[in-house]
């Protein structure tokens, strides 16, 4: 018996090593295969470009985080129940416990497996809404184009050691707008709310199921940083404008605060209302900073 056991053990522990070795290889030789064009090709970044890259990572690494979350748990049990075996059990009772704690291993090694697996769709359910959110957006802002205004998606900033970036910027003669975009799941609404209804009070969002300011505060940090930003790229010292956009609901500004929450089709025919702002050689400068620090996607 121990010695059939013994060749199991080893053959699983071969078997998962090898799965372990063809996916490692795989996914290294899939990183390594590039391409050499005749010249080095860069392009603007389009809307939601970080969270397309987050998605092609994780469509890359999907087949070995499913193989690791599946495999993990039976990996601990031959460890553990081979550890049992080695100290050769003289009893059935003595068996027995080292197959007890072998069950132990293997769901307390499955839950937090699950877990981890579980998190990571979660998260590229989550990505890929706000891509598509921030797809329709630049879509609500093209028609800005054909107004003399600059249309910039996913520009990168950095604070400190915080990376973030902000979702779109318009450049035209109604000044620079920063725009975020925020798109949110409709859940239950409260006794008294309607479910496709967003309030702005100045401060927080007030949705059908509670409220929050995470939105319109992180829309008024981003403005202040790329105003800051273009002032030592370009010496314009110009008032960025923070805007908070949210696709699929309907939004009831009732402050008119510093930071303007906005359905997204109302963008292409507010923003050119703000009046002239910047003269044409200021957005040509400013247009060409940002061009130039947008312009790092390859693939």
């Amino acid at each position: 018996m121990t010695r059939e056991f013994w060749t199991i053990f080893y053959f699983g522990v071969y078997f998962l090593l090898f799965i372990c070795a063809v996916v490692g290889l795989g996914i290294w030789k899939t990183k390594r295969r590039r391409s050499r064009p005749p010249v080095e090709f860069k392009f603007l970044r389009g809307p939601g470009e970080t969270l397309r890259r987050r998605m092609a990572k994780f469509d890359e690494d999907f087949v070995f985080r499913l193989v690791a979350a599946a495999l993990a748990p039976v990996f601990v049990v031959l460890v553990v129940f081979g550890g049992v075996l080695a100290y050769r059990p003289r009893t059935w009772t003595q068996l027995w416990v080292g197959f007890g704690l072998s069950v132990l291993a293997f769901v307390a090694t499955l839950i937090p497996a699950i877990c981890w697996a579980l998190r990571a769709l979660m998260r590229y359910r989550d990505d890929r809404l706000g891509y598509l959110g921030e797809r329709f957006v630049g879509d609500c802002l093209e028609p800005l184009k054909r107004q003399g205004w600059y249309v910039f998606h996913d520009v990168p900033g950095e604070a400190g050691k915080r990376k973030f970036n902000i979702d779109h910027v318009a450049v035209g003669p109604g000044g620079v707008w920063a725009i975020e975009t925020k798109t949110r799941r409709k859940g239950r609404a409260r006794p008294g709310f309607e479910p496709q209804k967003v309030f702005f009070d100045g401060k927080q969002l007030i949705w059908p199921w509670g409220e929050d300011s995470w939105g319109p505060e992180q829309a008024r940090n981003r403005s202040e940083w790329l105003q800051e930003w273009l002032f030592k790229r370009t010496g314009i010292s110009v008032e960025v404008r923070p805007v908070l956009a949210l696709p699929g609901w309907y939004v009831v500004d009732k402050a008119h605060a510093v930071v303007r929450v906005v359905k997204p089709e109302w963008l292409s025919e507010d923003l050119p209302k703000a009046g002239s702002v910047l003269t044409d050689t200021q957005i040509d400068l400013i247009a060409r900073q940002l061009d130039q620090h947008c312009r790092d996607v390859e693939d």
